[in-house]
């Protein structure tokens, strides 16, 4: 058949939900679940997840799949469209012709139509009914009667209707194609463009609505998943009780370091439950035990620890750098800029080539400060100040580094403070060496903080259920989750 666009269910990756392999968790398995029950459930998560989504991200749409031309799958696919459509053609240039592939093609397409439609275009849901009558087109087909041409245009008259602007080019397009099969095969295409299109307008508008109800539909749907998977908890659990004991190992640190007595000698509620989040950027790829209540988020959480670790490597060369430049080079917007520029261009393989990431940060950025104090009439750096310049900037690709441990305390601990402060109370007491990235450190503070804060309010009832059998001592904060 021809292609047409994923709906955003089948287009969704896997949310995580079903991922326990166990032979317990089998179709077979002790706990009975049938095929049909588990992929009801698959469904359900699959909705959930796609909610969250258009929640929490704001520029998500659904996209036509288009495979790469070269890859096995492509050529696999394209060589499954063209027999399609060469066995359409020998149908039709058959003598009488045959339009059983015709008819089917006709049936999807006014499937399609009808998709498009909005729930008051009663009239014009009537007409489509009326005119592509499958029936009665089944019947003219047996008679040698079925005008594909004319229906063609009477679809392409629709489809003139019913596109967006961006689509009426293409549509356009389609009417001075003659050759039947291409022309069947240009409308197929554009359909399912405009599909795309109609369920991203449907998007758009559902996002108010599921803002405002995402809360209570979140929690209830992961609620149905918990009865009946009662394991469901498990690493959230886990997670929660890690957390507890970092934040005791801390509190117990400053007492002991502390000459006067501390009001908080046990961990509240609220610090665990941060202290818990900002462990989620430090998350190790290779543990599959990652809190069933964020896996929603794991994507956008990963990506925000690699930014917050490229973060982290952009502070520390620059603070190095400054060292050996001094103030006037980097008094100057434009050279600060371009340091930035192309430090997170060098880094962008960090995570998989870092000592060749560095090496090339360190070679760059010594050229360009030397280069910028000639301009400026300053003393260039000398042959031994240059060496000490490369070598501190590839130190800075050991985590051990103690100006990326620096950097990275002060980072997280304004992380913590945005939590506990909020963000623009913490933005007024920023942190000294990281004013130069506070653009971009504020960024990422505000899409992880909004992001954490409501997790929060969705799975509170279920943190603090956990928190009262936690192993660990805890003191409520009288503060709601």
């Amino acid at each position: 058949m021809p292609r047409m666009s994923k709906t955003p269910e089948q287009s969704q990756e896997k949310s995580g939900y079903l991922e326990d392999h166990s032979p317990e968790n089998r179709c077979e398995g002790s706990e009975g679940h049938s095929v049909t029950e588990l992929l009801h459930t698959v469904k359900e998560v699959s909705k959930m997840s796609i909610a969250h989504e258009i929640v929490v991200n704001q520029n998500f749409r659904v996209e036509e799949k288009i495979l790469p031309p070269n890859s096995p799958e492509g050529k696999l696919t394209e060589k499954m469209y063209d027999a399609f459509w060469d066995h359409l053609r020998e149908q039709l240039s058959s003598l009488p012709p045959d339009f059983t592939s015709a008819l089917q093609l006709l049936k999807d397409v006014k499937e399609a139509l009808l998709s498009l439609l909005l729930p008051r275009q009663i009239r014009l849901k009537n007409e489509i009914e009326e005119n592509l009558d499958m029936d009665l087109l089944k019947q003219e087909s047996e008679h040698g009667a079925l005008d594909v041409n004319r229906l063609s245009n009477y679809i392409l008259n629709l489809m003139i209707q019913l596109c967006a602007p961006i689509r009426d080019a293409a549509v356009k397009k389609l009417k001075d194609v003659t050759d039947p099969v291409l022309l069947l095969k240009g409308i197929f295409h554009v359909l399912g463009q405009m599909r795309v299109d109609m369920i991203n307008y449907t998007i758009q508008n559902l996002r108010p609505y599921l803002q405002e109800h995402s809360i209570e539909y979140e929690r209830a749907k992961f609620q149905e998943l918990l009865n009946k998977k009662p394991s469901l908890l498990d690493h959230t659990t886990k997670w929660l009780n890690k957390a507890t004991a970092d934040v005791t190992a801390s509190l117990s640190g400053f007492e002991s370091t502390s000459s006067t007595s501390n009001s908080f000698e046990t961990p509240t509620l609220t610090m665990v439950l941060y202290q818990g989040y900002l462990n989620l950027l430090l998350w190790d790829a290779e543990d599959d035990e990652f809190p069933e209540t964020l896996l929603m988020d794991r994507g956008r959480l990963k990506e925000m620890a690699f930014q917050l670790e490229q973060l982290t490597v952009l502070a520390s060369v620059l603070l190095v750098a400054r060292s050996f430049s001094g103030n006037v080079l980097f008094n100057s917007p434009t050279f600060v800029d371009k340091l930035k520029s192309i430090t997170k261009v060098l880094t962008q393989d960090f995570n998989s080539r870092p000592e060749e990431a560095m090496l090339s940060v360190s070679e760059q950025l010594s050229q360009e400060i030397h280069q910028g104090l000639e301009d400026m009439g300053l003393t260039p750096l000398s042959s031994d100040n240059t060496t000490s310049l490369i070598g501190q900037l590839k130190n800075i690709v050991k985590k051990d580094n103690c100006v990326r441990t620096v950097i990275d305390q002060r980072i997280r601990l304004f992380l913590k403070s945005c939590f506990i402060r909020g963000i623009q109370e913490s933005l007024l007491d920023f942190p000294g060496g990281l004013i130069l990235i506070k653009e971009e450190l504020e960024e990422l503070a505000r899409r992880f903080v909004n992001l954490m804060y409501r997790n929060q309010q969705v799975f509170s009832p279920y943190y603090v259920e956990i928190f009262k059998n936690i192993n660990h001592p805890v003191q409520d904060s009288g503060r709601e989750l």
